[in-house]
């Protein structure tokens, strides 16, 4: 295979293990009281380029709108996360989960740029009878591991899940990371975003108010005590008067407001959210942390790692047992050593492809598998065989009974050890007591 064949196998690796680690949690919420709307959107996520920006009508029949988001599509286009058009239709799009089904959407229009496909909604839909008729043309099925929320100046609602669009009017609506065609009330308290929000609700009486909202969104905001991450944004969208409240990385201290009208009036133009606000350091932090999801070398690092502990203890058994390969290293060590890094190996795996291991509490409890669950306690385990295990080295080294490369396998085996409980101890995977 020729270098540029390594090149697409690495590229298609990589774009796998970014896929399994991008998903984000948000949270979201509409109050409508004496005919004004309001609609709040945490977005949670672990990116670090989070965008403010304004768009003006392109032609006469349509709407100037203003969007938030961080995750960047190209060098200069952010998808939209949250947004809201001069005629007060808002939105919020939250991850969520559906079981795929087959053709649903036959002869539907196909959605091949997700930017553009959500700016043009707030461009060209005023109400959600509008809004409808639209998003009925196309297959939005595309949007698998997405449920949307509108919400128009009238407090009414149209909640877009994968397959199915649902209309509403209550004026108040929680929605966390689920879709509620396929989800009890029992299962959406258990998103702890959500049965935060639904309980502020129902012991307080709603008021449309930037100080209601601002305590429901923190009520609904996370702040992990193991790195101090969680909401990046908060955006308070309010309809009846066009204005955009901004609250930056979980801190309801410090807020940012636009109108609307004034902003478009300036032009098309977006703003970078953290040189809008003070210093934040718990931002600095995420932006300055390292870890496999967001730095390449770590993870072209990681996957060495791997290929030599799986190389090593097969190294050392073929000298172990060629003829007249004997040396002082026993076959129970070599059995040993083979064990650990077989399991350090799938460690690695799980490190690279689960981006929440680096932030959620440790050991890190997997939603949905057991396994990875378990290996979480892996780097407890490390900690626990690499003393015993470098003891035994330094007696076969001091014994000058092995020959001087498979010393150097030995003592490499013993370094990536070393570099990989340091790496642990960086990532805060040792930090039980947080």
């Amino acid at each position: 295979m020729n270098i540029k064949g390594y090149q697409l196998i690495l590229s298609v690796f990589f774009a796998f293990t970014i896929a399994q680690g991008s998903m984000q949690a948000c949270s979201m919420y509409k109050i409508t009281v004496d005919g004004k709307t309001m609609m709040a959107c945490n977005h949670d996520a672990w990116l670090t380029t989070p965008k403010i920006w304004f768009e003006n009508a392109r032609q006469a029949n349509e709407y100037g709108a203003a969007f938030t988001g961080a995750r960047e599509v190209s060098k200069n286009r952010t998808t939209p996360q949250s947004g809201m058009n001069t005629a007060g239709l808002s939105f919020s799009r939250l991850t969520s989960y559906h079981p795929i089904q087959d053709e649903p959407f036959k002869g539907q229009l196909k959605i091949n740029d997700e930017a553009e496909y959500l700016s043009d909604i707030l461009h060209k839909c005023a109400s959600i009878k509008e809004l409808k008729e639209y998003i009925e043309r196309f297959d939005h099925s595309f949007f698998i591991n997405d449920v949307f929320i509108y919400v128009d100046s009238l407090g009414d609602y149209l909640i877009v899940e994968p397959y199915r669009l649902i209309e509403g009017n209550k004026p108040n609506y929680i929605l966390a990371n689920f879709c509620p065609s396929i989800t009890d009330r029992e299962e959406a308290r258990k998103f702890e975003r959500y049965r935060k929000g639904e309980d502020f609700l129902n012991s307080n009486r709603a008021i449309a108010s930037l100080d209601f909202c601002r305590t429901l969104s923190d009520t609904m905001s996370v702040c992990r005590g193991r790195n101090r991450d969680g909401t990046l944004l908060t955006s308070i969208w309010d309809s009846e008067n066009q204005m955009l409240s901004l609250y930056f990385y979980h801190n309801y201290d410090t807020l940012a407001q636009f109108n609307l009208i004034d902003e478009l009036a300036k032009g098309d133009h977006s703003l970078n959210v953290p040189s809008i606000f003070p210093r934040n350091p718990d931002f600095e932090r995420l932006v300055n942390y390292k870890t496999p999801s967001n730095t390449v070398q770590l993870r072209v690092l990681l996957l060495i790692f791997s290929l030599l502990l799986a190389l090593f203890p097969l190294v050392l058994s073929v000298s172990k047992f060629w003829k007249n390969g004997s040396n002082a290293i026993s076959g129970k060590f070599i059995l040993s050593i083979g064990l650990v890094n077989l399991l350090l190996m799938g460690y690695i795996f799980i490190l690279i492809t689960n981006k929440g291991i680096f932030y959620f509490e440790a050991p890190y409890k997997h939603y949905g598998s057991r396994i990875i669950s378990y290996f979480s306690y892996m780097p407890f385990l490390l900690l626990l065989v690499v003393g015993p295990m470098a003891y035994y080295t330094i007696r076969v080294l001091k014994s000058g009974k092995t020959k001087s490369w498979l010393n150097i396998v030995l003592v490499s085996n013993k370094l990536i050890y070393l570099f990989l409980v340091l790496g642990f101890s960086y990532w805060g995977l040792y930090s039980v007591w947080i």
